[in-house]
């Protein structure tokens, strides 16, 4: 998807992918702890997914799982021997 090309552009930008990992790994904690009223059609604009329906509603999704995100992050680190 376009956030994960996205995610690996940035990560070249940085020049580390794990500072990415990291910094989306913080924002996602960061909604966790913080409850939010999200208008689901907003929820496109919020970098990490503020809705976090485990149901049908998530074949909408407009992001990918920030679990997937960071995993991928994790790997191209790996791959460039960081």
């Amino acid at each position: 998807t376009r956030e994960y090309l996205a995610d690996e552009g940035g990560a070249k930008l940085c020049g580390n992918p794990r500072f990415l990992a990291r910094a989306l790994a913080k924002l996602d904690a960061f909604a966790k702890r913080l409850p939010l009223e999200v208008n689901p059609a907003t929820s496109h604009m919020f970098i990490v997914n503020p809705l976090r329906a485990k149901d049908i509603l998530t074949l909408f999704n407009t992001h990918p799982p920030i679990e997937e995100r960071i995993r991928r992050l994790e790997m191209m680190a790996r791959r460039m021997g960081i």
